[in-house]
C-alpha cells in the first residue's frame, strides 16, 4: 500500500504539472495571435519571443508531465490492487472517457503549437481565451469524479458542467468589453 501512495502522488503531481502547461500554452498562444496585430519591429520581436516560450513549456514541462501522468496512472490502474478494484466502478469509467477528451485537447493543442511554430495564426486571441476554458472543464469534471467517485450522479455533474462553461463564456464576454472600453480610451 505504501508503494501505491508514492505512485499516486507522483501522478498527482505530474497531473498538476501537465495542467499548469496546459493552461499556460494557450496563454501564449493568445499573445501570440495578438502579437500578429502588432506593428513591426515588434511584431517579429515578439512572435520570436513567444515561439520560444512556447517551445520551451511544451517540450520541457507539458509532454514529458503528460507522459509522466499516464505512466503512473496506468501503473496504479492496471498493477495494484486498488486500480483493479477502480476499473470495476462506473465512476472511474466516466473520469477515464475525460481522462481521453484531455488527451484529445492536448493532442490538438500540440497541432495549434506546431501552426505557431511555423508562423501560421489561424486564430484569434478571442478563440484561445475561449479553448482555454477547454481544459479547466475537464478538470473539474476529473476532479469531482474522483473526490466523490460517484458516476450515478454524473448527470448533475454535466449540468454543473454546463453552467459553469456558461458563466466562463458569461466572464470572458464582460473581460473582452471592459478590454475594448479600457483600449477605446
Amino acid at each position: 500500500m505504501e508503494l501505491y501512495n508514492y505512485i499516486k502522488s507522483l501522478h498527482l503531481i505530474f497531473v498538476i504539472t501537465w495542467f499548469a502547461g496546459l493552461f499556460y500554452i494557450v496563454r501564449l498562444f493568445v499573445y501570440h495571435a495578438e502579437a500578429k496585430q502588432k506593428a513591426q519591429p515588434e511584431q517579429d520581436i515578439l512572435i520570436k519571443q513567444y515561439q520560444l516560450m512556447q517551445y520551451r513549456l511544451w517540450y520541457i514541462i507539458t509532454w514529458p508531465s503528460a507522459v509522466l501522468a499516464s505512466v503512473f496512472a496506468f501503473w496504479m490502474l492496471f498493477f495494484t490492487e486498488v486500480g483493479n478494484v477502480w476499473l470495476t466502478q462506473p465512476w472511474m469509467h466516466v473520469k477515464l472517457a475525460f481522462v481521453f477528451l484531455l488527451y484529445l485537447y492536448h493532442l490538438k493543442c500540440h497541432q495549434i503549437f506546431k501552426q505557431l511554430q511555423n508562423n501560421e495564426v489561424k486564430h484569434s486571441g478571442n478563440f484561445f481565451r475561449i479553448w482555454n476554458e477547454g481544459a479547466t472543464i475537464i478538470l473539474f469534471a476529473v476532479v469531482f469524479l474522483v473526490i466523490l467517485k460517484n458516476a450515478i450522479n454524473w448527470i448533475y455533474g454535466v449540468i454543473g458542467i454546463f453552467v459553469f462553461s456558461i458563466l466562463i463564456m458569461m466572464g470572458f464576454k464582460l473581460y473582452k468589453k471592459i478590454r475594448e472600453k479600457n483600449q477605446n480610451r
